[in-house]
């Protein structure tokens, strides 16, 4: 681990998921998670989303895949996430839980709009000396 507190380090790790998830590869992103991590989302009806849930890294990058085949988030979408009002809560040297508020942009080249908006719930385990997203669940509001 870096000689950043743990938040910081935390605090990084969601900006760097939200930057990835834009512009990032698929390796890049995954190296992220956790390899059991589960990730969840309602659907999202504002950007054509069905409700998915996603269990260990190949069933989280097949999700991905598909998103980034539709269209919907990656490199070349002219989409961005933007994560605010962060809630860090260390709970041990291995284990952290976190709250915030996201927001996503679409047409960010052209004429930007706020397409939808909700929550992130997340466990943030320690594994190999880093912070990585062992769960996520995706609200929306």
């Amino acid at each position: 681990m870096t000689d950043q507190p743990a938040d910081a380090q935390i605090r990084s790790l969601l900006a760097r998921i939200a930057h990835l998830a834009d512009d990032g590869s698929l390796a890049e992103y995954l190296e992220q998670f956790t390899a059991d991590a589960v990730w969840q989302m309602p659907a999202n009806g504002a950007v054509g989303a069905p409700a998915d849930r996603r269990e260990g890294i190949d069933d989280i990058a097949a999700g991905v895949r598909t998103r980034r085949e539709s269209g919907l988030q990656g490199p070349g979408t002219s989409t961005r996430h933007a994560i605010v009002s962060i809630d860090v809560r260390v709970r041990s040297a291995e284990l952290a839980h976190t709250v915030a508020y996201w927001l996503f942009f679409a047409d960010t080249t052209a004429s930007p709009r706020l397409v939808s908006m909700g929550r992130y719930d997340d466990v943030i385990r320690s594994t190999d000396g880093r912070w990585r997203l062992a769960e996520r669940t995706i609200t929306i509001r």
